[in-house]
């Protein structure tokens, strides 16, 4: 059984459509990138997937569940701002998402803020807004779920801190769900992904592993994404 599967799978906003006709099976195991320009449907089919939205036409299934309540409950979510309350304290938070979620690895999170150096005991209002986002991403990576949801991971983390931010992400998924991670820093993430998903104005214009796509045109990821979407 596929980890998600999307048939027809269609959204509209008003008279703009978002995402057209999209049919997508996603395995479980896998770092799957989803790369396209602004305004292309990343956000719109991520925020379908985490059951914030709901389908024009067509259907989303995960773990061959309609997306609501139950698959809530697998799905790891990390969106493009920062939504955590600025007045509360790290660790408030961490004990928050311990009682949120069952797979909530209350370990795992205090680990990871050791590692990158954050006070548990600091409010986010005292923080920049890249160390916001890390806090962000490791409550995301702390749950044992089955499908990771990661939209512009490192869109506000410097360079430095990407590498960590990287292993933070392959170390500490669970091996038997997947990631979906949605991002323009393409040359950062080539290395850690298995397939490909590239949307243009909503149409799904190629699903490949990174292999593939590397041996069918003897170019790297970037360089055909550069192609695909002249940038």
């Amino acid at each position: 059984m596929s980890l998600v599967e999307c048939r027809a799978l269609t959204k509209r906003y008003s008279k703009a459509l978002a995402l057209n006709q999209v049919n997508l099976d996603l395995e479980p195991g896998k770092i799957i990138g989803l790369l396209g320009p602004n305004g292309s449907g990343k956000t719109t089919f991520i925020k379908l997937c985490a059951g914030l939205l709901t389908p024009t036409a067509g259907e989303i299934k995960i773990k061959g569940m309609d997306v609501g309540p139950e698959t809530k409950a697998v799905v790891a979510y990390l969106p493009e701002r920062t939504y955590l309350s600025r007045w509360a304290k790290v660790k408030e938070i961490v004990s928050f998402f311990g009682e949120m979620y069952d797979n909530f690895q209350e370990d795992v999170a205090y680990q990871m803020l050791s590692d990158l150096g954050i006070n548990p005991d600091d409010k986010l209002k005292t923080m920049s807004k890249g160390t916001k986002e890390k806090v962000q991403l490791i409550l995301v990576m702390s749950r044992k779920a089955d499908l990771y949801l990661l939209d512009e991971p490192m869109g506000g983390v410097d360079p430095a801190a990407r590498d960590y931010i990287l292993n933070t992400i392959i170390t500490n998924y669970n091996p038997e769900g997947s990631i979906l991670i949605s991002t323009h820093l393409i040359s950062d993430v080539e290395n850690i992904l298995d397939d490909v998903i590239m949307i243009k104005q909503g149409n799904v214009v190629c699903h490949d592993s990174v292999d593939n796509i590397r041996m069918t045109y003897d170019k790297s990821l970037d360089q055909v994404f550069r192609e695909v979407f002249r940038c």
